[in-house]
Parts: C-alpha cells; sequence; structure tokens
C-alpha cells in the first residue's frame, strides 16, 4: 500500500511538472508570436514611410490655409532619371489641383537634358495655366536653368534667378567619339553589318560619312527651331533678342534679366511672401519609391542584355 502511494505521488508530481512545462512553452510560444507581430508591424509602419506613402507636408486642402507649392526640377533631364516628364508632369498636376495653392513655384537646378521630356513638361505647364488661369507658376532658378532645363522654364508666367545663376544655353549637340585611328593604329578591323545602308549611322568604329554628318546638322538644326520657337512664345516681347541669343551660349543671372531670358531676382521664400502672398511652402515634387527604382534597374539590365538592338543610338540633348 505504502509503495503504491508512493507511486501515486511520484505520478503526480511528474504530471503537474509536466503540465508546468507545457505551460511555460505555451506563454513563451505567445510571447514569441506577440512580439515577432509587433517587430513586423513596425518594419511595416517603416517601410511605408521610407516608400513615401506618408506625406506629412502635402495636407492639401485639410489645413484651410493657402499655400505655394513647390516642385524641384533636380539634375539632367531624362527619361531615367528622377527629373523626367512622368514625375514632373504628376507633380504638377497635383499642385494644381490642390484647392489651397496660391501659387506653383518650379525650382530648377539642371543643365539640360533630353529634348522630348523637356517638351512634354512645357507642354503640360502650358495646358495647366490654361485650366487653372488664377493660379501662376513662376520658375525659380538656383545655381543653373540651361538648356532643356529653360526649355521648361520658358512655360513659365515669370522666371526668378539669382545675380549669379547661369541662364541659357539655347542650342542643340549630339556628340561622341571617333576610333578608327586608333583602330588602324591596333590593327583593328571594324566588322559592321547592317541591313539598311544608314542602319550604322554615325559609328563610332567606321570613316565619317558626309551623308550622315549632312543629315546630322538638318535634325539638329530642326530641334534646334523647335526650341528657340518655344522660347519666343513663352517670353514675347520681353526677350531683346542678340545674334547670340540662340548661340548655345549663357549668362547671369543678372545679364539673363537685361537680355529679358529672366524677369527679377527672387527666391522661393520671396516669390511665396511677396508675389503669392502664402508663405506656407508644400513641397509636392514627386519621388520614386524603391520598387519603381527597383523596376528601372532592372529594366535597364535586361535591355543591355540586347545591345544588337538599337544600340546606334543617335542622343540629341539639349544642353
Amino acid at each position: 500500500m505504502l509503495e503504491e502511494n508512493n507511486s501515486n505521488w511520484e505520478r503526480s508530481v511528474l504530471e503537474k511538472l509536466a503540465m508546468s512545462a507545457i505551460q511555460e512553452q505555451r506563454r513563451a510560444r505567445h510571447w514569441s508570436i506577440f512580439f515577432k507581430v509587433l517587430t513586423f508591424g513596425y518594419l511595416f509602419i517603416l517601410l511605408f514611410l521610407f516608400l513615401g506613402v506618408f506625406d506629412g507636408d502635402k495636407d492639401g486642402g485639410l489645413s484651410g490655409n493657402k499655400h505655394t507649392a513647390l516642385i524641384d526640377l533636380n539634375g539632367v533631364i531624362a527619361a531615367g532619371s528622377n527629373a523626367n516628364a512622368d514625375n514632373l508632369i504628376a507633380s504638377l498636376q497635383d499642385a494644381f489641383d490642390d484647392k489651397n495653392t496660391a501659387g506653383v513655384v518650379l525650382r530648377i537646378n539642371s543643365p539640360g537634358g533630353s529634348p522630348v521630356q523637356s517638351a512634354l513638361v512645357n507642354d503640360e505647364i502650358r495646358r495647366l495655366r490654361g485650366l487653372h488661369p488664377e493660379i501662376p507658376l513662376h520658375v525659380v532658378v538656383e545655381d543653373m536653368c540651361a538648356s532643356g532645363g529653360y526649355f521648361i522654364a520658358a512655360a513659365a508666367d515669370k522666371i526668378y534667378v539669382n545675380r549669379s545663376s547661369i541662364v541659357g544655353s539655347i542650342g542643340v549637340l549630339m556628340d561622341g567619339f571617333g576610333f578608327t585611328g586608333t583602330m588602324q593604329k591596333l590593327g583593328v578591323e571594324r566588322r559592321l553589318m547592317t541591313a539598311g545602308e544608314n542602319k550604322g549611322f554615325m559609328d563610332p568604329f567606321s570613316p565619317r560619312n558626309p551623308k550622315h554628318e549632312a543629315f546630322t546638322k538638318e535634325l539638329l538644326g530642326d530641334v534646334h527651331q523647335q526650341f528657340i520657337d518655344v522660347v519666343r512664345a513663352g517670353r514675347g516681347k520681353r526677350l531683346k533678342e542678340t545674334p547670340e541669343m540662340f548661340s548655345g551660349l549663357f549668362w547671369t543671372g543678372d545679364k539673363a534679366i537685361k537680355m529679358g531670358l529672366a524677369d527679377e531676382l527672387g527666391s522661393v521664400d520671396s516669390v511665396a511672401r511677396d508675389v503669392f502672398k502664402a508663405e506656407k511652402i508644400v513641397d509636392f515634387t514627386a519621388h520614386e519609391n524603391i520598387a519603381d527604382r527597383l523596376a528601372k534597374k532592372l529594366g535597364a539590365g535586361v535591355a543591355s542584355a540586347f545591345p544588337g538592338f538599337g544600340a546606334e543610338a543617335t542622343g540629341v540633348t539639349l544642353r
């Protein structure tokens, strides 16, 4: 009987110990799940903040106060850069559609870039100004507004500059290199095969072709004339044209005002405060998120894997 009682007591103790261990494991598992969920939620919020989903500046019409809408154009204007037509047009549309926008400032720091991307933005600015005649759009130039940057700026109501800003460079170029002399010295033979007599247009490893050079000059002349027409249409009677104005030269902000390429000295703050009478500045600049950048890099990688199609790129640039 004593042995049986001892056995029951040992069994009871073992059961209690086992149940206690199980309960402890359950508690540990629950806390583990809780902390994992908490960590995931924290990382999820950080990710969305990093992607720009939450933008505290763009309170739009919630505040009820008029503001100055700011859009930044920085760097080379090109389809693959942050300063591309899609980003700039989306930013402009958001700024003009906001019911509390007193005026739009396009701040430009750009040496130029693609004539197509620049023309798309210029066209959209003129369209939005027509749809919203009560909302002025002024350009503020900081360091540089050259070539494609000025192509865009010409669509604005007014252009403000700093005395030392660089403005102008109303011209078009297509640049490249020729390696035929080096190839001859090294004994390298170029074997270019094309379907279409002009498919190897301006090939840097082939001798200069007078026919191709004449065609290129005509093409550049056409784009240059489009640029000139846009500047004349945008600046109108304010321009004080000289033979050098459309030659590709550039000038300081002070000189640009005298030539009619710019209107006044000013900054983002001074335009918001003194011109729009809306000191609060809200940034409407579209910023690419991680997914967009990865997609572009992936697309560029895929394109580089097939260099034989269109690799003879005729890069016309407003610079």
